[in-house]
């Protein structure tokens, strides 16, 4: 089974469905496996599983969270202050 969801778009650059300000380049977007297969980086799928915050997506948050980098924590932090603010995920993104 494949799943694809086409989000709004300009070009080459993907717009947020939530919010529109947010607006990225797709080369920012979508990373590579070694292999080449392509995939949405984690950042982006966690501002996704954001909005409705279910176990399984809180439990992938958990998951995922000791794996990002400082700086992919900032940039989620960013995005889930402006899509969604107030949302529990950025305390621990602070921390």
């Amino acid at each position: 089974m494949f799943d694809v969801f086409r989000e709004p778009h300009e070009g080459g650059t993907w717009i947020c469905r939530r919010d529109d300000r947010l607006r990225l380049p797709y080369d920012a977007i979508i990373a590579r496996a070694a292999d080449g297969v392509p995939y949405l980086v984690p950042e982006l799928v966690l501002l996704f599983k954001a909005k409705a915050a279910r176990p399984k997506d809180q439990a992938d948050f958990d998951g995922v969270l000791p794996l990002l980098s400082r700086a992919r924590r900032d940039v989620l932090s960013g995005w889930l202050e402006l899509v969604h603010p107030g949302h529990p995920w950025l305390a621990e993104l602070a921390g």
